[in-house]
């Protein structure tokens, strides 16, 4: 078997977030809802980036944030995301590099630019999102370094990367080549819509056992099994897949399996700015402790170290060194 280079490899939507703030009228003028996340095209994209005056650029995508945590924490991290070649794109290659984190998909050319998420930030905090998604969705199975997946201890793949075919044969062929190996494969639901689009080849997932690891919060989960009532979805989960680490927001964790549940509270935090990455991170602590052989309980109280770090502050990256933060907090990394 191949010998283990890397703690995680995370595959995703590569997405540069770019943040700039308006006034409300600006919402108004370009008939947004403040709030609200909508995908645009290649046009609006470009116009809409014109209007928005100064901004502040930061690499994102539910995947490469996950890698990035991992990177931080001191792991070995790789990651698998197209981008373009043009500046968005090297941006995102040089900060995903720059972190840590092992990226050599080959990027697009004669394609799409590189994908972004406009955020407008008004006066009282709230985020209004425009995303187009271009180059990330070319990700397709030509992508997948066979020798990078098997020496990963854990391949994690976002939900949202289902929609493109191209990037779901990707997944399929990345978590062949893990199991081949000896390798764990962990999917994360993304967003409850999301599961609402593919909910049957999702479950299909866990009880075929493509999906050893799932990664879901409590709306998430009750979407997947239709049911208001979440220990209707617990019981249900725990049939269906070897391990679910579940997102409570502000009441901690659970990690689960159908030998053990257990449940931690979430890490202190004196003054919430961002939720954005919450999730993100909890995932970087939950996997760096699985693939390093922690217990339930240590792996899901990195986690929630770990996204208390990020919501600490405006963005979806950790700002300071979170295998600093975590060996103050007594983990051994």
């Amino acid at each position: 078997m191949t010998s283990q280079r890397f703690d995680t490899l995370c595959i995703g939507n590569a997405i540069c977030d770019v943040f700039a703030h308006v006034e409300e009228d600006f919402l108004v003028h370009e008939k947004l809802v403040k709030g609200s996340m909508r995908l645009i095209d290649t046009e609006e994209a470009v116009r809409l980036y014109g209007k928005m005056g100064q901004t502040t650029r930061i690499s994102g995508g539910s995947a490469g944030n996950t890698a990035a945590g991992v990177a931080v924490l001191g792991g070995g991290s790789a990651y698998f995301g197209k981008v373009a070649e043009d500046e968005l794109g090297g941006a995102f290659r040089h900060d995903m590099r720059g972190i840590g984190v092992h990226f050599e998909t080959p990027v697009l050319v004669d394609g799409p630019p590189t994908a972004r998420s406009m955020i407008l930030i008004t006066p009282d905090g709230e985020r209004t999102m425009n995303t187009y998604l271009g180059a990330c969705v070319e990700l397709s199975e030509k992508d997948i370094d066979a020798d990078t997946v098997a020496a990963s201890a854990i391949t994690y793949m976002e939900g949202y990367l289902w929609d493109p075919p191209a990037a779901k044969a990707a997944f399929l062929k990345a978590a062949e080549i893990a199991h081949a190996n000896g390798r764990k494969v962990s999917l994360t639901l993304s967003d409850s819509f999301c599961v609402d689009r593919y909910r049957s080849e999702f479950l299909g997932l866990l009880r075929d056992g493509t999906v050893d690891l799932l990664f879901a919060n409590e709306h998430e989960l009750k979407a997947l099994y239709e049911t208001a009532d979440l220990d209707t979805a617990i019981t249900a989960v725990r049939e269906d897949c070897a391990t679910t680490a579940l997102t409570l927001g502000a009441h901690g964790a659970m990690a689960i399996s159908r030998e053990e549940t257990v449940r931690v509270p979430a890490a202190a935090v004196t003054d919430v700015v961002d939720l954005t990455g919450a999730g993100d991170l909890f995932a970087s602590g939950f996997l760096l402790g699985q693939a390093r052989n922690y217990d339930f309980t240590t792996s899901a109280e990195l986690g929630c170290l770990c996204a208390a770090e990020v919501i600490a502050h405006v963005g979806a990256r950790p700002e300071r060194s979170l295998k600093q933060l975590a060996e103050q907090q007594g983990f051994a990394l």
